[in-house]
């Protein structure tokens, strides 16, 4: 592995247990309130019902397994064997251990370590891309485990916010995708509460809307639907204001691009970069 992405997994391994004991996550009150996945982003997707899906770079697996609660038979793929394991005992605490399987797998290798399997559905979450270095090799993984006519979804934060300093104040990085010269910070805290981590050193990425949807098209990939919002789910600068589960900009500050959702398939008929 990449010494960069093994440096990323050493401390995504050491966030897990901090994760999981966290009050921003909750997982008992998460377990105990049995959520579905977030409705801005099953509206865009549609009914899983009977469908197969796959989410990259799975962490714990909360969404996941909000995805086999609606009716998806789920697989999970990230890279760190502890967050695998979690993912695995949360699976048997909802009782959907029948519906979600957990591989561990770097990113770069999930369609190999998916043994050349298709789904329904690839489905990204929030904060994915800015840990990888290259997003045309992401993208050709996506295209690799997409089904024929399958759909692909990703909900992430948008490379504009992602300029910015912690305080969002100040463009600090920059904008295009430069992978020989990642964001290198050295913090011994997550952006949850509880800490520290053992494994501080990790290396971020940035990658334009231009350079993601691009990567896409060069595999094949249709594009259906580009969104960029000005919320997102989590306190991403401190003059964020809490909003119905959500945060958003508040009324009187210029608004800007928080996240972004893209919608995309895979043609019935035609072919993918090799």
């Amino acid at each position: 592995m990449d010494e960069r992405l093994a440096a990323n997994q050493a401390n995504w391994d050491d966030r897990v247990p901090i994760h999981l004991a966290s009050r921003f996550y909750d997982v008992d009150r998460w377990v105990a309130r049995e959520p579905m996945p977030l409705e801005r982003e099953s509206t865009l997707i549609g009914s899983v019902a009977g469908k197969t899906l796959v989410q990259l770079q799975c962490h714990i697996g909360l969404e996941t397994l909000q995805w086999a609660r609606a009716g998806a038979q789920v697989t999970g793929v990230d890279f760190s064997r502890a967050a695998i394991a979690a993912a695995t005992d949360l699976a048997a605490r909802t009782g959907l251990s029948s519906r979600a399987t957990f591989v561990c797998a770097d990113v770069y290798e999930a369609d190999i370590a998916l043994a050349a399997s298709t789904f329904d559905v690839v489905y990204v979450s929030l904060g994915s891309l800015g840990w990888l270095p290259d997003v045309r090799r992401w993208a050709r993984v996506v295209a690799n485990v997409l089904a024929p006519g399958g759909t692909f979804f990703i909900h992430d934060v948008h490379p504009l916010s992602s300029c910015l300093d912690d305080q969002g104040e100040r463009f600090a990085y920059g904008y295009f995708e430069e992978p020989g010269r990642p964001f290198v910070s050295d913090t011994d805290s997550t952006y949850t509460d509880g800490g520290p981590l053992a494994h501080t050193r990790n290396y971020e990425w940035n990658h334009s809307l231009g350079e993601i949807i691009q990567a896409l098209l060069d595999e094949g990939l249709v594009l259906d639907a580009l969104h960029e919002h000005d919320w997102t789910v989590f306190q991403q600068f401190p003059w964020l204001v809490e909003d119905a589960g959500t945060y958003r900009i508040p009324d009187q500050h210029p608004r800007v691009p928080l996240t972004f959702s893209l919608l995309a398939h895979a043609p019935v008929v035609g072919t993918k970069t090799a």
